[in-house]
């Protein structure tokens, strides 16, 4: 099993920058599939980002494409979500997800969620 706890959230302006983090513990990160997803008030839960075990490969939401990066540290067990020019429709709690297979961009394909991050841009 993994236990995932994200952290980096926060209150930032419309253009500004956040990185969000996700440590893994347990069983070590390295063997899982990683995700962003994020849930907005009233809204569902949507899929942001997701990289493979080795790092090598990445799936982005739409709206997200070349304004978040996703990457993964798997000496520290960490994953990271660099957010730029954020807006504010990326309000939401970002969630990080892992499963065990490969790449996937929907929520019920994850196994292991952490808590969540609140991230909120203000206009």
């Amino acid at each position: 099993q993994a236990q995932l706890v994200e952290s980096g959230g926060g209150l930032v302006q419309a253009g500004g920058s956040l990185r969000l983090s996700c440590a893994a513990s347990g069983r070590t990160s390295r063997t899982y599939t990683m995700a962003w997803f994020r849930q907005a008030p009233g809204k569902e839960r949507e899929f942001v980002a997701a990289i493979n075990q080795s790092g090598d490969g990445t799936y982005y939401a739409d709206s997200v494409k070349g304004r978040f990066t996703i990457s993964r540290d798997n000496d520290k067990n960490t994953v990271y979500l660099q957010t730029n020019s954020l807006k504010p429709e990326d309000t939401a709690v970002y969630y990080c997800a892992a499963r065990g297979g490969p790449l996937a961009r929907t929520s019920i394909a994850y196994v292991y969620w952490g808590q969540g991050t609140q991230v909120t841009v203000s206009s």
